[in-house]
């Protein structure tokens, strides 16, 4: 039986990766507003006539229009959509990173609401004055709450509310596991993290304490392969830049 063609006209975009295809074309991964993350070939997009090659760029806003039938669709049409996010060293890392973990958490055309916008969020305080560890550690948390996997940080396992003196081991799973002290085996974390990393605006200092905690909670779901952009951390930290980068992407 013949798919039934998909199609979409203008729809709010970002570009998450590309690659080359054949002699002239690219495979695009796209984060739309709509129909959730993509795949499209951009035909003759880098073929020396091309207009679209200048667009089809991470962190720039755009319109697109595509055509599918199977898991890949064909771009008819791209247009910009605003000004690019201009991101620069750490934060341009930060901004591959949080394309990576969409790429890794996000299914093809499984829409998933509010998502768009939280990208958008985040590449806004990337290229404006939030601490990057701030930015990065509410886009985790968010994102893993819009997915259905949200994080348990009212209560905890034995149902009374945590204490911000007291600590906990967490699991992601289970929620906050009363212990004896910062020294108890496993992942181990103060109440006032966890409460602090339930607050919807972040303080740097929790978004700092909290970067192993989501490191373990976003570990079931990205696999166990490396990230990519870990090794571009590694770098930027050698040169002397404040280690606050991703919770999946430095030992």
């Amino acid at each position: 039986m013949t798919a039934t063609p998909r199609e979409a006209a203008l729809e709010p975009g970002f570009i998450l990766h590309t690659r080359a295809y054949r002699d002239t074309s690219l495979l695009l991964e796209v984060l739309s507003r709509g129909h959730g993350r993509v795949g499209l070939v951009a035909r003759g997009a880098r073929s020396r006539r091309s207009r679209t090659a200048g667009l089809l760029q991470a962190f720039q806003p755009l319109a697109l229009s595509w055509r599918s039938r199977g898991e890949m669709g064909s771009l008819r049409q791209v247009e910009s959509a605003g000004r690019p996010f201009m991101l620069k060293g750490r934060r341009l890392v930060s901004g591959l990173y949080i394309n990576e973990l969409l790429m890794r958490l996000l299914g093809r055309e499984d829409p998933h609401p509010g998502v768009f916008e939280h990208y958008l969020n985040c590449l806004e305080a990337l290229a404006e004055a939030v601490p990057e560890a701030v930015a990065l550690r509410g886009f985790e948390r968010d994102l893993l709450g819009l997915l259905g996997y949200g994080l348990p940080l009212a209560r905890d396992t034995e149902d009374a509310p945590l204490v911000a003196s007291r600590w906990y081991r967490y699991d992601p799973g289970r929620g906050a596991i009363p212990v004896a002290g910062p020294d108890a085996p496993g992942q181990v974390v103060s109440g006032e993290t966890l409460l602090g990393l339930a607050r919807p605006t972040l303080t740097e200092a929790t978004a700092r304490a909290s970067r192993d905690l989501m490191r373990a909670a976003l570990e079931p779901h990205i696999g166990n392969r490396p990230l990519k952009t870990r090794e571009l951390y590694g770098r930027t930290t050698a040169r002397g830049d404040p280690d606050h980068g991703p919770s999946s992407g430095q030992s």
